[in-house]
């Protein structure tokens, strides 16, 4: 979910040459034709949450387990959807459901890409690609202000409380970690300010007393150059991701301040035209094959059970001690209202973003809503 820094240019780019007569630009400003919504069996009133719910304690929405049943669609349909990786637990809903046959219940044949965000756009543009597990960057928002069909249909997960994956500071021994001040810092980060992650640092960064525009940037090239530069003080603050904060965690001098928002996802999956125009019935099928491994395998504590821990981690080629390292994200398959404003107004501070659309133009929730049989 980390994209460089030049990554929206790359990407806006690209699709302003497609938009230009290219092959596979369909109009972004006429509304998706409505689809009739039944009631779904065990996908109660807890299926759905007010998008406008902004607490931090939202119980995400949960049908029972094996729910959505699978409705096979008449003929199997291939589906190729990408991510920057298949081996981070963000992936792991698409990843083991495809090991435990799940969407196979829903005859569809999924074809994994291991692309980055710059490659995925485009192609997601123009048909090549028919979803992708990621998130809403700036590069995503560029390609909307170029009238291709793109829409972040479904959410991934929030923070769990007990994750300090977040921005982690140098504070002098006896600074309590609010009265830390970041004016003029330099702060190490893997990722640039086209990242999802600008919104979360935005917030924490605001609440010490500086902006997005009033730090510096160094880029750095993995997790451990991360914690070395932390540690020797080759930087004044630098961004952590789970599993990497553990190692400074507890580390005289050094606090941490904040991550990402709780009860809020940031990623998860984006549609282009082939899913929302052409073919919204296999659209609906991911989506409800996806809602249902959620249900089944990814609720509460999971990773309390040993033996579930080593397939996921066979699934994902990682090793089970990093996955139960650090306690397991809430997944969510729901998206808040005012999410792509309030990331789009921090790709705008970083620089990243030159103008920005309304929600409607980047949110479509109604793929999820057929899928539990949600009625607005």
């Amino acid at each position: 979910m980390r994209i460089p820094l030049f990554v929206p240019i790359i990407a806006a780019a690209a699709l302003a040459a497609g938009a230009c007569g290219g092959e596979g630009a369909v109009s972004a400003d006429s509304p998706r034709k409505a689809r009739p919504i039944s009631p779904v069996a065990d996908c109660g009133a807890t299926a759905w949450s007010d998008p406008a719910d902004l607490a931090p304690d939202r119980a995400p929405a949960r049908c029972k387990a094996g729910a959505p049943a699978p409705k096979p669609l008449a003929k199997k349909t291939k589906i190729t959807v990408s991510s920057s990786t298949g081996s981070a637990e963000f992936v792991a809903p698409l990843k083991l459901g495809i090991a435990k046959g799940e969407f196979a219940k829903e005859n569809l044949e999924v074809e994994f890409k291991q692309l980055p965000v710059a490659d995925s756009i485009p192609l997601l543009a123009k048909g090549d690609l028919d979803a992708m597990w990621s998130a809403p960057e700036a590069a995503f928002f560029n390609g909307l202000q170029q009238k291709f069909e793109l829409r972040w249909v479904l959410g991934n997960y929030s923070s769990n409380p007990k994750s300090k994956s977040g921005l982690w500071a140098r504070v002098p021994n006896g600074t309590a970690p609010e009265a830390a001040r970041l004016d003029n810092a330099q702060i190490g980060s893997l990722i640039g300010k086209g990242s999802v992650i600008t919104y979360p640092m935005s917030q924490v960064l605001g609440r010490h007393g500086t902006s997005l525009k009033k730090v510096r940037f160094t880029s750095l090239t993995g997790p451990a150059d991360t914690v070395t530069a932390l540690e020797n003080g080759g930087v004044d603050a630098a961004w952590m991701v789970d599993p990497v904060w553990k190692q400074v965690d507890g580390k005289p001098g050094i606090q941490f301040l904040g991550g990402q928002p709780l009860g809020e996802p940031l990623g998860g999956l984006i549609y282009g035209p082939g899913m929302l125009r052409e073919n919204p019935d296999a659209g609906v099928a991911f989506v409800r094959a996806l809602i249902r491994i959620v249900n089944t395998y990814f609720v509460g504590d999971y990773k309390k059970s040993a033996a579930f821990v080593e397939e996921l981690a066979s699934s994902l080629n990682l090793k089970p001690e990093s996955l139960t390292a650090v306690p397991p994200p809430i997944w969510d398959w729901e998206i808040r209202k005012g999410t792509t404003d309030r990331l789009q107004k921090a790709y705008v501070e970083g620089g990243a973003l030159g103008r920005t659309v309304p929600e409607s133009e980047a949110v479509d929730r109604t793929f999820y809503a057929e899928a539990v049989g949600h009625k607005p």
